[in-house]
C-alpha cells in the first residue's frame, strides 16, 4: 500500500536517501535509488533525487517496500553536548536577527552527519532555536576542518531567500589560507573543472574526472615568510565541495594542514609545523533577506591561526589583509 508520510519539523533540511535511512533502515540504497529512477518516490508530487533537501511539511511518497524495510540497524542516537558546550556554542554566535543567524563554526565540528559522523552541528540546532517556533535551517556548507562563518536561517522563509541568495552568486566569499610555498604570480584566478571520485574506499575530489563541474577560484597574496610559507586571500567564484583546497593544490601550493590532498608538503617541519588545516572562512557579505540591505559578517582568528601568526610574524590587522580583499573584487 501507497503512503503519503508528511515530513516532521525534526527532518526539515534533511537529504531524502536519509531521512528514508532513518524511517526505512531495511531499504538499501541500490533499490531506493531504483525506486527514485522510476519516480515512484516523490516529493510533493514531483520526482526527486537521493540528494533532494526535505522541508517540514512536504509530503514523500513511499511505494509499498515490504516488512522489511522498517527493520535493520537502528538510527544512530541523537548526540548531545554538556551545558559547557551548549553554552560555547551559543557564545559563538556571531550576528543574530529574526531572519538569520551567524555562527563561528570551529575547526572539527562537521555541519552534517554521514556514515561515520555522528557529532555535527546540524544535530545540535535546537540549541539555538531560542524564541522561534522554527529549528534553525543550513544554507551552505564549511568542511569539517574549515573554521570560520556559518550562516543560519532562522525561518522556512529565510531559507528560501538565503538559499536564492547563494545560488545566484549574490553571497561574496572571503577566506584566508597558509600554504605552502609562494605563488607567482602573487594574484590570480584558478578555473579547473573538479568532479568527485573514490580513492582506496575514500570519496575524494579532483580535476579530469567524469562529470566534473566548472570551478573557480581566486586568490591574492597578503603576506609571506621568506619562499616557504605564504598567506593568501581566496575568495571561490563556485561553490564546489574542496574546491579551495583542490585548487591551492593543483597549482602546487596545498594549504597547510591538509593531510587529504596537500601531502607531506602541507606538512613542513620549518619554519612552523601546522596541526590543523590552516583554512578560514573569514568573512562573508550578502543582501539581507528582508529588505537587501548589505550585510558583512566576520569571523574572528581561530586560536591554531593566532598560534601561526606569532610564529610566522604575521599580521591581521595590517592594511595587507584589505588590499588583497580588494584585489579579489571584495
Amino acid at each position: 500500500m501507497v503512503e503519503n508520510r508528511s515530513v516532521a519539523r525534526e527532518d526539515g533540511q534533511q537529504r531524502l536517501d536519509r531521512w528514508f535511512k532513518r524511517h526505512y533502515p531495511g531499504l538499501s540504497h541500490g533499490r531506493l535509488e531504483k525506486l527514485l529512477r522510476k519516480g515512484q518516490i516523490r516529493v510533493d508530487g514531483r520526482r526527486a533525487k537521493a540528494s533532494t533537501r526535505l522541508e517540514p511539511g512536504q509530503i514523500v511518497r513511499v511505494p509499498p517496500l515490504g516488512e522489511d524495510s522498517r527493520s535493520g540497524k537502528p538510527p544512530a542516537p541523537t548526540p548531545t553536548l554538556s551545558e559547557a558546550e551548549a553554552a560555547e556554542l551559543k557564545a559563538r554566535i556571531l550576528y543574530q536577527d529574526d531572519w538569520l543567524m551567524a555562527i563561528d563554526k570551529p575547526a572539527g565540528l562537521a555541519v552534517q552527519g554521514g556514515s561515520r559522523q555522528h557529532r555535527h552541528l546540524d544535530a545540535f540546532l535546537d540549541l539555538l532555536q531560542f524564541e522561534k517556533k522554527e529549528r534553525p535551517r543550513l544554507v551552505h556548507r564549511l568542511d569539517r576542518d574549515t573554521a570560520g562563518v556559518l550562516l543560519l536561517a532562522r525561518t522556512a522563509e529565510a531559507a528560501r531567500r538565503l538559499t536564492a541568495i547563494f545560488k545566484g552568486d549574490e553571497a561574496l566569499k572571503l577566506y584566508w589560507a597558509l600554504v605552502a610555498g609562494q605563488p607567482d604570480p602573487a594574484a590570480g584566478e584558478i578555473d579547473l573543472p573538479l568532479g568527485k571520485y573514490r580513492s582506496r574506499g575514500t570519496e575524494k575530489v579532483g580535476p579530469d574526472v567524469e562529470e566534473a563541474r566548472t570551478a573557480i577560484s581566486r586568490y591574492a597574496l597578503i603576506q609571506k615568510t621568506g619562499k616557504q610559507v605564504t598567506w593568501l586571500a581566496l575568495r571561490p567564484l563556485t561553490g564546489r565541495t574542496h574546491q579551495l583546497r583542490v585548487h591551492c593544490n593543483a597549482i602546487g601550493h596545498p594549504i597547510l594542514g591538509d593531510g587529504k590532498y596537500g601531502g607531506r608538503q602541507a606538512f613542513p617541519e620549518k619554519p612552523w609545523k601546522p596541526e590543523r588545516l590552516m583554512l578560514l572562512a573569514r568573512e562573508i557579505t550578502l543582501p539581507h533577506p528582508e529588505d537587501g540591505t548589505t550585510l558583512r559578517i566576520t569571523a574572528p582568528l581561530p586560536e591554531h591561526f593566532e598560534a601561526a601568526f606569532r610564529t610566522l610574524g604575521f599580521d591581521s590587522d595590517t592594511g595587507y589583509a584589505l588590499k588583497a580583499a580588494g584585489t579579489l573584487g571584495l
